[in-house]
């Protein structure tokens, strides 16, 4: 078994060879940053290797290492890579290796998407219309590849699911930030958006209940716009950081409130709920438009929830205007959805 590097200078053409089990003869490091994670893209030189590769290991800060420890993010998304990160039948990075230990280390290794002549989108891409429809289609494919399965090769991080007593225990500090939130940001937005807030503050525990209803599956978990690649006009993921068992409409839900222009959202989104359960469909996985259009306004609660406490951490966890810009398109779509309207349905005690 190789060793985890901890560093980038640690991967050196003997480490890569063992982990690679190829026959490395240089390396050189093009870039490297660190945020939620450490990253670097690599030069490599040797035999049966690409020309460059992509590679995530622990921050290279300390107090943001001991944060993901924290959370389990990383050692969560080098498992689901080792276990199957070349089998998912949706279009990933090319796993080449990938590790992790009990400590909370990790090291993944993995194909440069760039290099791949692959492309990242944006909510202002001319295209963006076209990125959903592709979505929602893979997104069928790999809800339909592992619904109902148990998934016991999951990791357990931050937004794992379950509602026990540790997954309470995480959403209340969630709700803390969403705290944060309102504090910072509710006297520019919409009244929603307090209202949205202060409810969350208040019934997260029940909201996390209804989280948790419906029928389970692998889900990316974190499909903004920003974790996603097109290839060829494929829409791909990679950052599988908070891959969860749950139902597959979180990730619908997720993408479209929080990703899509909201005019275009407001244009397009019953025609993509209705191609997701087409795609469903074809594989023999019935979800009636009811179910859908409830799931859909219940999830968007969550795609509000992450974009608010995204926004509320400032640049820590993504660029602070990319925050503040899904906080706004989230918070609209709850008010275009009547969400509230719905969680006074669920929640009687909340008018």
């Amino acid at each position: 078994m190789t060793t985890i590097p901890s560093t980038v200078s640690e991967i050196t053409p003997a480490w890569l060879s063992a982990a690679l089990d190829a026959d490395v003869a240089a390396v050189e490091v093009l870039d490297a940053h660190s945020g939620t994670t450490g990253r670097a893209r690599i030069g490599v030189r040797g035999a049966g290797v690409p020309e460059t590769l992509f590679v995530k290991l622990q921050p290279f800060e300390e107090d943001q290492r001991a944060f993901l420890r924290m959370v389990g993010l990383g050692v969560a998304e080098a498992k689901l890579y080792a276990a199957v990160g070349n089998e998912l039948p949706v279009r990933v990075p090319r796993v080449w290796h990938s590790s992790f230990d009990d400590g909370g280390s990790f090291v993944m290794v993995l194909e440069d998407l760039e290099a791949a002549g692959c492309r990242f989108a944006t909510p202002d891409d001319d295209d963006v219309l076209a990125v959903a429809e592709s979505l929602v289609d893979e997104l069928a494919i790999l809800h339909a590849a592992y619904w109902g399965q148990d998934l016991d090769w999951l990791g357990r991080h931050a937004v794992a699911s379950g509602d026990g007593s540790e997954a309470q225990k995480r959403m209340a500090g969630g709700a803390a930030i969403v705290r944060s939130a309102v504090d910072q940001f509710a006297n520019d937005l919409p009244a929603e958006f307090r209202r949205m807030g202060e409810l969350y503050v208040d019934r997260y525990r029940d909201i996390g209940r209804m989280f948790n209803e419906g029928e389970r599956t692998l889900i990316h978990g974190d499909d903004h716009i920003g974790n996603l690649f097109v290839d060829a006009g494929r829409t791909g993921f990679y950052d599988w950081a908070v891959a969860s068992r749950f139902p597959g409409m979180r990730d619908v839900a997720y993408f479209l409130c929080n990703s899509l222009p909201t005019e275009v959202r407001r244009a397009e989104e019953g025609a993509l709920l209705g191609r997701y359960r087409a795609g469903l469909a074809e594989r023999g996985i019935v979800l009636s438009a009811e179910v859908a259009e409830q799931q859909y306004r219940l999830f968007s609660v969550y795609s509000w929830v992450a974009a608010a406490t995204t926004a509320a951490m400032g640049s820590k966890w993504q660029p602070a205007e990319v925050g503040y810009r899904a906080t706004v398109r989230t918070t609209q779509a709850l008010v275009d959805l009547d969400v509230l309207e719905l969680l006074d349905q669920r929640l009687p005690d909340t008018r």
